[in-house]
């Protein structure tokens, strides 16, 4: 331990480490857009491995185009024909979820097992009118944000461009971030670099193998049982399911809502549905996916979602695991193999 102590804490690198530590307030005062270059840089480690290949036979700048053009041509050949069949479903949802709200209030209101003594005590058809026109707002709100299409728009080609020169200059970033260390650091710091970016990288792989999982479960699951918004609630609860915990939960609320006319054998059975979808997911998918990608425990997954949660927002909510594999390699690298290195030159 004191050799350890005599060969990093030196003046310089204690001085380091305080603008290390100003860097990092820095950035937590500039969360959004610090998430943003995050997530397109784990996106850009993600496609690295494809650059690779092609970089054998193109120019890099070439090869990269080709594999993010290529990348959204593939997400485009599943998201679009989705929202085109879809398309019809996502109309009559949108028109016909308020009144899905008005029927369970109409429902509870005159069920036997509501007294007037609960009513006097509970005012159950106040809060279902304040849902049911809590609902009518975030609809209007949804059609509002519609109005804002070309602002997402903006931001999806700046984020398009930023993960382009990321796998670009990929060596000039590496290279300009090592020069902020000090000589001896450099060659270190490089392969930490590299570690990172490959854990990190496995991030999106990883993700989209278990939404995958989810929206299949549920869109065969719905089709079976012949519901008609079987392709859109497939695709709500994939997408709902980025966001942990809570994500999963919405879907199977809104699903409910929907599906609750068709009788309580139909309600059971979706609820069985989204049941076997999350215990496939969590306990078969997940694992071995995020393990084998990302290499991370589960509790450790849900530890820095309720950090990101608290201090970065939801993107940092989706995020969350491509952060923990970060802070899990910084950790690894810089402070376990370190003490791990004395101990045996201690033992020797």
């Amino acid at each position: 331990m004191t050799r350890w102590i005599q060969r990093y804490l030196t003046p310089k690198n204690i001085t380091f480490g305080i603008i290390a530590l100003i860097i990092i307030y820095f950035i937590f005062q500039i969360s959004e857009i610090a998430i943003l270059f995050f997530a397109t840089f784990v996106i850009a480690c993600s496609l690295e491995p494809l650059v690779q290949k092609l970089e054998k036979i193109f120019k890099r700048s070439v090869a990269c185009a080709i594999v993010l053009i290529g990348a959204i041509l593939v997400i485009s050949a599943f998201v679009i024909p989705i929202f085109v069949i879809g398309g019809h479903e996502v109309v009559h949802f949108i028109d016909s979820f308020p009144k899905h709200i008005d029927s369970i209030k109409e429902y509870v209101l005159s069920s036997n097992w509501i007294t007037r003594a609960n009513l006097a005590k509970i005012d159950i058809g106040g809060i279902l009118t304040s849902v049911s026109g809590t609902t009518s707002q975030v609809m209007t709100d949804v059609v509002n944000a519609g109005k804002n299409i070309g602002s997402a728009f903006i931001y999806l080609i700046v984020s398009l461009l930023i993960t382009y020169y990321f796998m670009v200059d990929r060596d000039k970033v590496k290279s300009g971030l090592l020069r902020l260390f000090p000589v001896p650091m450099r060659k270190r710091t490089g392969e930490i670099f590299e570690a990172i970016a490959e854990r990190s990288g496995g991030y999106i792989i990883a993700q989209v193998v278990t939404l995958a999982c989810i929206g299949i479960i549920v869109t065969i699951g719905l089709l079976l049982l012949q519901n008609e918004y079987a392709l859109l609630l497939g695709l709500i609860s994939a997408v709902f399911d980025i966001i942990p915990v809570v994500g999963p939960t919405i879907a199977f609320l809104i699903c409910m809502v929907v599906v609750y006319k068709s009788g309580p054998v139909i309600l059971l059975l979706t609820a069985i549905i989204f049941g076997v979808a999350q215990l496939i997911e969590n306990n078969f998918v997940r694992p071995y996916v995020f393990s084998k990608f990302l290499d991370l425990h589960p509790l450790i997954i849900y530890l820095f979602l309720l950090i990101a949660a608290k201090y970065i927002g939801l993107l940092g909510v989706i995020f969350a695991p491509a952060i923990a594999a970060t802070v899990v390699v910084l950790i690894e690298e810089v402070y376990i193999k370190n003490i791990e290195k004395d101990s045996e030159e201690c033992q020797n």
